[in-house]
């Protein structure tokens, strides 16, 4: 005989992960900083390790985009377009190539996850203002809910034209602020998981 909670342990897992653009591209970008690596992988290996032991579905998507030239590292012939290197070993449900800032245009995303019967996302990757929050804010307008794992997202001090340099840290609270109470959850990668069904 089932019990109720056998059943709903067995049941297909209605949350997912979104690993977007965190990709080998970055490191060949004037901007990447190794020192800030080690911090973020911690935290994004974290999520996907817990995310695998709880049989959660992890997609990846990495982007593509200018000239297909050997020096463009987002180019799919410079070799670059490719998972970064000391991210956890697990396995993938899905990887998907994005062209566009949002995962969700262009790419056949919004149908896989509505055909797995996918309500929640974990959001993760890079850039934490960019591409991150314009998946975000996308999915949420879709509607999905949406877990923004801000401590498992990266991203890279921004100049504004008036001479000041955004830092990371800015950056990362200006997108909380944006994103808190109207497209997205704030979570840490621990609050993501426990949350996850």
């Amino acid at each position: 005989m089932t019990t109720a909670s056998n059943t709903a342990a067995n049941a297909a897992p209605t949350t997912a992960v979104l690993l977007i653009d965190v990709q080998e591209s970055f490191r060949h970008r004037p901007y990447w900083d190794e020192a800030t690596w080690p911090a973020f992988q911690e935290r994004t290996n974290a999520l996907l390790d817990g995310a695998a032991a709880r049989g959660l579905p992890i997609i990846r998507v990495l982007h593509s985009d200018g000239p297909e030239t050997a020096d463009n590292p987002f180019s799919l012939v410079s070799g670059h377009v490719r998972p970064l290197d000391g991210l956890a070993q697990v396995p993938i449900a899905a990887e998907f190539l994005k062209r566009r800032h949002s995962a969700l245009v262009g790419t056949g995303l919004s149908i896989w996850l509505t055909e797995h019967g996918i309500r929640r996302l974990i959001v993760a990757g890079i850039r934490t203002e960019q591409c991150c929050e314009t998946t975000t804010r996308h999915a949420s307008d879709e509607g999905w809910t949406v877990d923004y794992v801000t401590e498992a997202t990266h991203t890279f001090p921004i100049p504004h034209t008036s001479g000041v340099v955004v830092s990371v840290d800015d950056l990362k609270l200006r997108t909380e602020v944006a994103l808190q109470g109207r497209f997205a959850d704030i979570v840490t990668v621990e609050q993501a998981l426990a949350r996850a069904g």
